[in-house]
């Protein structure tokens, strides 16, 4: 099932969060709740591959399980036109790897690294990791560092970026590590990609997420989660 990003042409609004999301905000649409920002949709773990290199969007689409077109209103042309692809960030690096011959992949690669080091606020990342760490300190070395990496870039809107997690708010810290999981630890991209809503994708993983947690918070012997 191909899923469908819409970049707004007008002022637009969150159903779920009621976030005001501005023009040009990109937006999927739920039978359940009607429009929907990416972070509210499960989708904003995805990186944006613009259209233009053939070879690299065939390769990131085979290899990614969840992805979803991203199509924008052509004002002259009266119809959606397609931007690109929202893809998983393995699947943009394998194939990449396959694409190390082409130049202007490689210089794509390079350029895509150097914004995400320039979005992330490198203080503020090892806090919220080494806060990660304390609060789950059996989950796998390195683990801490890309969950801070994810939730607290720059602009994303995501739950890193909340007065809650600047603070290192336990709740906001586990909201950002169960997301993890779900995206990371379980078939939840797998069910979205099979076109199963959100809420219910999220209610068969449930107990997947509740063991993970329980494990990584040296709890592994109690269920409760």
């Amino acid at each position: 099932m191909n899923l469908k990003v819409f970049i707004t042409s007008g002022e637009s609004e969150c159903s779920e969060c009621g976030d005001k999301l501005g023009r040009h905000a990109w937006i999927t649409l739920s039978s359940e709740k009607g429009a929907l920002c990416l972070s509210c949709a499960d989708l904003d773990h995805l990186v944006f591959l613009p259209s233009g290199n053939a070879a690299l969007t065939r390769r990131s689409s085979k290899y990614s399980i969840l992805s979803a077109v991203v199509l924008k209103w052509s004002r002259t042309r009266k119809r959606y036109e397609r931007q690109g692809l929202l893809v998983e960030e393995f699947a943009l690096q394998r194939a990449e790897q396959e694409c190390l011959d082409d130049a202007d992949s490689r210089a794509r690669r390079q350029e895509r690294e150097a914004m995400r080091r320039a979005e992330h606020d490198q203080e503020y990342l090892q806090q919220f990791a080494g806060r990660v760490r304390e609060l789950y300190p059996d989950c796998p070395v390195g683990r801490e560092k890309i969950i801070a990496e994810h939730t607290c870039q720059k602009y994303s809107g995501r739950v890193g970026r909340s007065a809650g997690a600047k603070a290192l708010d336990e709740k906001a810290v586990r909201l950002a590590v169960i997301a993890h999981i779900r995206h990371a630890e379980t078939n939840y991209d797998d069910l979205l990609s099979q076109g199963i809503e959100r809420s219910q994708a999220r209610k068969e993983v449930q107990d997947s997420v509740a063991k993970i947690l329980a494990v990584w918070r040296g709890e592994a012997g109690d269920k409760s989660e």
